[in-house]
Order: structure tokens, then C-alpha cells, then sequence
């Protein structure tokens, strides 16, 4: 990852996490400062502790930095405000939970999950599980971590027929996970995954006429041909809520919409 770590070292002042999140959205001072409103000098004070700075310029600042909502929770408890956003479990958010159950139910007999923000799997459509059987149950968590469950050598990775190229989207996945959030955990889980046995052939490119990159992989049904999307919501205010996202497995050709149709009716009769 081209000059950032994959395990970032998080600072504690609030101007120590102002200066952390400039230097790492790559925003000059002055910048920053003519974007909030401010002048760089007392932006400057803030920075090295010698003024503080109100709620409402450190939601200002964190804004536009992208900071994302845990961190700006992080950064307002450091200058001794309360948070500004909730942090609730999934199953406390009534209305997004159920309508999260739609969406995955309404997937199926498409594969489809909805994920945190480190790749843990929060719920799971009908379609998933078969596909996970015969996986050793270590990887499998709990919880079942997607990136952990796609390419550890006793997860999915033995059965992706184009591995090179699934493992190559997955760590760029995560590594810009990393550049966002500067998430420790998640940068752990980046060097736990660059770990694991790279395929001995290269990540070759797409055929020309692919528009998205497939998913192959070998089942008790056959080979199937997957596309997954990534939903997320918008302008969320709940920690939880901005860090859940939709990944959604559509079929990629005809016999694999075929071969999910007959798993499904499998599951209806049994």
C-alpha cells in the first residue's frame, strides 16, 4: 500500500487526530482551514494544542477531511464533548433491520450478505450457507468473516477458479478500507490476508468483453459465475448504520441462475 501502513498508528490529543487525519487525506493546512472557515493560524493553534476548538468547528474540520463517523465520535470525545452520533446493535435499529431482512430475503435465490465494516457477516440469505459447506469450521468463525472466508487456503480460495484475480480485488478492497478508516483491526485483517498462499499464477485481466469482474466458483451444483454489488446508506447518523453494507451475488450467466433456481427449489420441498 503505497506509503500508509496497514496498521496505522492512531494518535490521542484532538489536534494530534486533526493533524493525523490532514496528513493522511493529504490536505494542506491552509486548505483545511479556507474550507472550515477558519484561519490557518488558529486551525495551527488547534493543531498543536495551543487553542481549543468548539464542537462545531471540529464537526466542520471532520467533515471535510471524510473522517468517517466513529472517528468523529473518537475526535469530539478527545476535546471532552459528547459524541455526536449513535452507536447502536443492529437488532436495537428496528426499521433498518427489517428492512435489511427484505432485502436479503428478496435476493434470494441469489446469494446475498450484509456486512460491517470489518467484513463480518451481520445476516445472511438462505443461498449462502450452501456454499459454504465442507469449509473448515475455523475460518468459519463465528463471526464468518468474508474477506477471511474467500481466501484463507481451508475457506473458499481452493474452490475460485480465478483466484488471482478474486484475491487481487479483495485486498484492493480492504487496503482502501485501511486508507479510509485508518481502522487497526482492519489492518490486521489486510496483513492476515497477505499472508495467506498467493496463486501460483498471476491476476490476469479481464476478458474485454467482461464489464465487471466475476466471481468463479466450483460447488456440489457446478461452476458458477457470480457479479456482486455493494449497497450502503446514505447520509446515515448512526455509527452502525454508516459501516453496514448490502453485498449482493447476482448470476453471471444462464446456467448459474439456473443451478440457484433448482438449489432454492431444493430448500422449498425439503
Amino acid at each position: 500500500m503505497s506509503g500508509q501502513s496497514a496498521r496505522p498508528e492512531r494518535p490521542g490529543g484532538p489536534g494530534e487526530m486533526l493533524r493525523f487525519w490532514r496528513a493522511r487525506r493529504r490536505v494542506s493546512q491552509m486548505d483545511l482551514a479556507h474550507a472550515a472557515g477558519v484561519s490557518t493560524r488558529h486551525l495551527s493553534f488547534v493543531e498543536t494544542g495551543r487553542s481549543g476548538a468548539s464542537r462545531e468547528l471540529l464537526g466542520a474540520l471532520a467533515e471535510e477531511l471524510d473522517i468517517p463517523l466513529r472517528e468523529r465520535n473518537a475526535l469530539l470525545l478527545a476535546a471532552g464533548y459528547a459524541p455526536a452520533y449513535t452507536e447502536r446493535p443492529l437488532d436495537s435499529l428496528g426499521p433498518v433491520r427489517d428492512a435489511l431482512d427484505q432485502l436479503v430475503a428478496a435476493h434470494d435465490p441469489y446469494p446475498a450478505l450484509v456486512v460491517d465494516r470489518w467484513g463480518d457477516v451481520q445476516l445472511a440469505g438462505p443461498a449462502v450457507a450452501p456454499l459454504l459447506d465442507g469449509l473448515d469450521p475455523e475460518v468459519l468463525g463465528p463471526p464468518v468473516n468474508v474477506y477471511r472466508v474467500s481466501l484463507h487456503p481451508g475457506g473458499l480460495a481452493p474452490r475460485i477458479r480465478n483466484l488471482a484475480q478474486w484475491r487481487e480485488h479483495l485486498l484492493h478492497r480492504l487496503e482502501r478500507q485501511v486508507r479510509v478508516t485508518a481502522d487497526v483491526r482492519l489492518g490486521e485483517l489486510l496483513a492476515e490476508c497477505r499472508s495467506y498462499p498467493a496463486p501460483d499464477t498471476p491476476a490476469l485481466p479481464s476478458p474485454a468483453g467482461d464489464v465487471l469482474l466475476p466471481l468463479h466458483l466450483a460447488t456440489d451444483a457446478g461452476d458458477l459465475a457470480f457479479h456482486s454489488t455493494m449497497t450502503t446508506f446514505g447520509a446515515p447518523h448512526d455509527v452502525t448504520l454508516a459501516e453496514l453494507a448490502l453485498e449482493a451475488f447476482l448470476p453471471a450467466d444462464a446456467p448459474t441462475r439456473a443451478a440457484l433456481e433448482a438449489l432454492a427449489a431444493a430448500r422449498a420441498s425439503a
